[in-house]
């Protein structure tokens, strides 16, 4: 599931398209279109020319010169790619945007979860209250006051993106286990000794995984153990538990997260 770095990375395609001219637009499945019908995507945004991307959490926003924004959310398969003219279509390349170089910007997405919709200004505002600070960008404090205000385990305050967005299930384990939290420890109910690693791991994994463009399946790390057959601790050695929180499937080291 696509989360903060690759997100980040995504921004980084936009970017590397440059400030380009839509030229044209081909919705190849309108089930990726949310909010938006294809007519009104050609009227709203051909002719225009994308503006900086910015990235808040896990959505991804173009702004568009004298028009509306962009909106990509790439749920559990999203991707997007910036792609030659004679680059042949894949099996799931959804809507494509060409450009006024003849490149093309393809959002590819197999399960179709969220989508791309036309945001203004005051959408773009009501997506962000729904939000809580990028993960990316907070502090300790910040995090300190979010996660000791929440009711229920860490983990599940920690996915929760109107505490913090940008975090899914693979940063979440692996900052867990750097810090040395079980993942069902209580939020508010951690000292201040823990909520300091907490925010040390977290910042160390997202840079790591930010210059990566994705949570990196490093031996090193839990994500890179936690798919074994029979998992062990790239820490202690020992065997990794699995179980089911927040809706996900978790991992974690019960010697090192006691």
């Amino acid at each position: 599931m696509p989360e903060l770095p690759d997100v980040e990375g995504f921004r980084r395609v936009l970017s590397a398209c440059g400030l380009r001219c839509v030229t044209g637009i081909e919705v190849r499945d309108a089930g990726v279109l949310r909010g938006v019908t294809e007519k009104r995507l050609r009227e709203e945004a051909e002719g225009r020319r994308l503006r900086k991307a910015w990235r808040h959490g896990k959505w991804l926003f173009a702004p568009m010169e004298g028009g509306p924004t962009l909106v990509f959310h790439f749920g559990m398969t999203g991707a997007l790619w910036c792609s030659s003219p004679d680059e042949p279509f894949a099996a799931h390349d959804r809507l494509v945007l060409t450009l006024d170089d003849a490149r093309s910007l393809r959002y590819r997405d197999q399960r179709k979860l969220q989508g791309v919709q036309l945001a203004d200004e005051a959408a773009v505002g009501r997506i962000l209250d729904r939000l809580g600070p990028d993960a990316l960008a907070m502090d300790r404090a910040e995090l300190t006051e979010r996660l000791s205000a929440r009711r229920g385990a860490v983990k599940s305050a920690l996915m929760d993106q109107s505490v913090i967005a940008g975090l899914g299930n693979l940063l979440c384990d692996e900052i867990l286990w750097r810090a040395r939290v079980a993942p069902r420890t209580p939020a508010r109910g951690m000292d201040e000794a823990a909520y300091r690693d907490l925010h040390a791991a977290m910042g160390r994994v997202l840079r790591t995984s930010v210059r990566a463009g994705r949570v990196p399946p490093r031996r090193s790390w839990l994500t890179g153990r936690r798919d074994d057959s029979e998992p062990l601790c790239p820490r202690c050695g020992r065997p990794l538990c699995s179980g089911r929180l927040a809706g996900r499937r978790t991992v974690w080291c019960p010697h090192c997260q006691p």
